[in-house]
């Protein structure tokens, strides 16, 4: 508007005029305001980062977990076979023999009663030896498994003692090994070919081919345990949920795609620790949806508890089928720490004094033993 035209107008017009011009320069000042924030968070994003060259190493994390899980699909498979076998078909395991020069243990099996059923003393006449690979941290042994053989002489009866169960059946490995790869694997963060490179100062190398065999195998015979784990947490009335990004490798295209890894456990009052992972090609919310059992049906009714989650869309849908949506607080801290932090926000900083005021409070009723006892001292601070 032009000096000429302000002269025209009378106050009221004026009055008007300004609050308009007042509106929009605060409009304007809003979205600059808005630009720097996203522009100081891409920052922070991209200088925080670290770009790795894709090395030979991380291709062979890929190769391994593929190998685990062709091995573990294929026991699956076979487990679903008949058991029968063609007359005449013999399976003979191929596997080198085990090292001289490895420590030795022997563990003798007889059977509990000598004395046949006709009265007549048995005799011995040889023995069945299995050997079996045991590590101890940075030491092989070998167990030696000796199965005396029984005859009695009166009735031509052989008898002996049963074998042991065995996590892979006729497998090489003891369950003390089996237990040292895994744990090594997945709580302590040793790639299998690394872990190949360990075994192997230690006196005896072990491809990482038949390590993720016995991944897979291992993976297959703890999914019962996995079903009841997930069973146990549905029946709980809080649940915490999360994803995150993992790379899987696509057969035939030669790159990773990104899948997700979904979480559930319960809450740290909760008596049962329970925590259960959830593997999926996308992080589309059918994925939560049908871990909970959602939408409910007559013949299996969904979970109905109350979920604990960030605002991520994918859980959305589970709040219009009857579950109750409990939001994050440090995912909501975080909006106000990066005005903070950013821009020196008042309102920003104000809001972290609150949150840190909440804080205190779950830090006093964290050793409460009952949801009584931290509801009084919830209600005794004044929160």
């Amino acid at each position: 508007m032009i000096a000429e035209d302000l002269d025209t107008l009378d106050p009221d017009q004026l009055r008007r005029a300004l609050r308009a011009s007042r509106a929009e320069a605060a409009f304007k000042q809003a979205v600059i305001d808005k630009l720097t924030h996203e522009n100081a968070i891409l920052k922070r994003l991209k200088f925080a980062a670290k770009s790795e060259a894709y090395s030979a190493e991380q291709k062979s994390l890929l190769e391994e977990t593929l190998d685990s899980d062709l091995v573990a699909v294929a026991a699956e498979i076979e487990g679903m076979q008949p058991t029968t076998k063609a007359a005449g078909e013999k399976q003979v395991p191929k596997r080198e023999k085990l090292p001289a020069h490895l420590p030795r243990r022997e563990f003798r099996h007889e059977p509990e009663n000598t004395t046949c059923g006709c009265g007549t003393p048995m005799q011995r006449i040889g023995e069945d030896v299995a050997e079996k690979l045991d590590y101890q941290p940075g030491v092989f042994t070998v167990e030696r498994h000796i199965r005396g053989k029984w005859v009695c002489k009166c009735c031509e009866k052989i008898t002996q003692a049963t074998v042991a169960p065995h996590v892979i059946d006729k497998g090489l490995p003891t369950t003390g090994l089996l237990a040292q790869v895994l744990v090594a694997k997945y709580l302590d963060h040793l790639p299998l070919y690394r872990q190949e490179a360990i075994f192997e100062r230690a006196g005896h190398l072990i491809a990482r081919s038949t390590l993720a065999q016995w991944v897979g195998e291992c993976g297959v015979h703890l999914q019962p345990l996995v079903d009841a784990l997930a069973a146990e947490l549905l029946q709980q009335p809080v649940l915490h949920a999360d994803e995150t990004p993992v790379a899987m490798l696509k057969p035939g295209h030669g790159k990773t795609h990104r899948a997700y890894l979904w979480s559930y456990c319960t809450t740290p009052f909760n008596p049962i620790k329970a925590v259960v992972f959830d593997f999926a090609d996308s992080r589309g919310g059918q994925h939560v949806r049908e871990f909970l059992g959602l939408p409910s049906t007559q013949d299996r009714p969904g979970w109905q508890g109350k979920l604990v989650t960030d605002d991520f869309s994918g859980y959305k849908a589970c709040f219009e089928l009857g579950v109750t949506e409990v939001g994050c607080m440090a995912h909501a801290r975080r909006k106000f720490h990066e005005l903070w932090i950013n821009h020196g926000s008042q309102v920003g900083e104000q809001a972290l004094k609150f949150f840190g005021a909440l804080y205190d409070v779950e830090r006093e009723v964290a050793d409460a033993d009952s949801r009584e006892a931290r509801r009084a001292t919830t209600i005794t601070t004044g929160c």
